[in-house]
C-alpha cells in the first residue's frame, strides 16, 4: 500500500498474447497473480496491490480516465485508443510491427494510397499516420480478418500487425511500405501523472527485466591480466575483484549481457581466464 493506505490498482489483459507474459512478469517481480482465466480482479494485500483482468483494448482507457492507476497493454493498442494514458516503460515482450499490405501492383509507394479505402482493426493508428503524411484516404473499420477485405470488395489496401506474413500471403497480399508502427508491451499510467506505490511497482519490474536481460559471470584469472578483463567485463557499475588463495589470481564477478555471453567466455579464457561460470539472475535492484 501506499503512504495513505490505497492499493495501487492495475490493469492487466484478460486474455491474448500479452495475458500470460504480462502475469509472468508480475509472478517474477513478487506479486500474486490469479489461477484462474474466469477471476476479474485478484487483491494482493500484502503487496499493496489490486489486479483488475480487463478486455486489451479497454486498459488505456480505463487508466486514461484515472479509474485505475496503471496498466500493461500493446503500444498499438495505446495508441490507438486516444486515451489521456502515456507509455512509461517497454516491457520487451509482445513485439509486433504494423504494416500496410495490399494485392501486388495496387501501390508502388506511400503515395499511391491517396484516395484507396483502408481495412483496419486500428482507425487511431492508421488516421494518425495518414495525417502525419498529408495522405487523404477512407479508412474502413473492421473488428477482425481484415484479410479478406480486399476479395470481398470493402477495401482497396489493409492495415494490421504482422508477425511471419503468412497470413498474409494466404490471402494473396504483400506488405507496402514503411513499418507504421512498431508495437509491445508498455507499462501506462494516465497522462502527466505518477500514482503513489507506482515507483515501487516498476522499480521491482525493471529488476526482473534486468535480470532476463544479464546473466553473473565469474571467472578467476592472473592478477596482471585483471585490467584486460575488466575492461571486457566491466559489470553495471563496477566487478567485484577479490583475491585467491592461490598467489597472484584474482576472482572476480561482474553482470554481463546475456547475448554475446558465450562470444565472452571465448575472449576471457584466450587473456587466461580460468573457472568461467555463468548463472541466472532471478531478480535485481540497481
Amino acid at each position: 500500500m501506499n503512504g495513505n493506505g490505497k492499493l495501487l490498482r492495475i490493469a492487466l489483459p484478460n486474455k491474448g498474447s500479452l495475458s500470460t507474459a504480462a502475469s509472468d512478469i508480475l509472478r517474477e517481480a513478487g506479486y500474486r497473480q490469479r489461477t484462474d482465466s474466469k477471476e476479474l480482479t485478484l487483491l494482493d494485500a500484502a503487496n499493496g496491490v489490486e489486479f483488475f483482468y480487463l478486455r486489451p483494448r479497454d486498459i488505456a482507457l480505463y487508466v486514461g480516465e484515472g479509474t485505475l492507476d496503471i496498466g500493461i497493454t500493446g503500444r498499438d493498442l495505446l495508441h490507438d485508443s486516444g486515451a489521456k494514458a502515456e507509455e512509461v516503460r517497454s516491457l520487451g515482450f509482445g513485439r509486433s510491427k504494423f504494416r500496410f499490405a495490399a494485392p501486388p501492383g495496387v501501390l508502388d509507394d506511400l503515395a499511391d494510397l491517396a484516395g484507396k479505402r483502408i481495412a483496419t482493426s486500428y482507425v487511431g493508428v492508421v488516421e494518425r499516420y495518414l495525417a502525419e503524411k498529408g495522405i487523404a484516404a477512407e479508412v474502413v473499420r473492421l473488428d477482425g480478418a481484415v484479410e479478406t477485405s480486399i476479395q470481398l470488395g470493402v477495401a482497396d489496401v489493409i492495415a494490421d500487425v504482422v508477425e511471419t506474413g503468412s497470413t498474409l500471403k494466404q490471402a494473396g497480399l504483400a506488405v507496402v511500405g514503411d513499418v507504421i508502427l512498431e508495437s509491445e508491451a508498455v507499462l501506462i499510467t494516465r497522462a502527466g501523472t505518477e500514482p503513489e506505490g507506482f515507483e515501487v511497482f516498476k522499480r521491482r519490474l525493471d529488476g526482473v527485466l534486468v535480470a532476463r536481460s544479464y546473466l553473473m559471470m565469474d571467472y578467476d584469472i592472473p592478477a596482471e591480466k585483471v585490467e584486460q578483463a575488466v575492461a571486457l567485463t566491466p559489470g553495471l557499475e563496477s566487478p567485484t575483484v577479490s583475491p585467491l588463495h592461490r598467489e597472484g589470481w584474482v576472482a572476480v564477478r561482474s553482470m554481463v549481457p546475456s547475448a554475446g555471453a558465450q562470444q565472452l567466455m571465448d575472449d576471457l579464457y584466450q587473456i587466461g581466464a580460468r573457472a568461467i561460470l555463468l548463472t541466472d539472475i532471478h531478480a535485481c535492484r540497481l
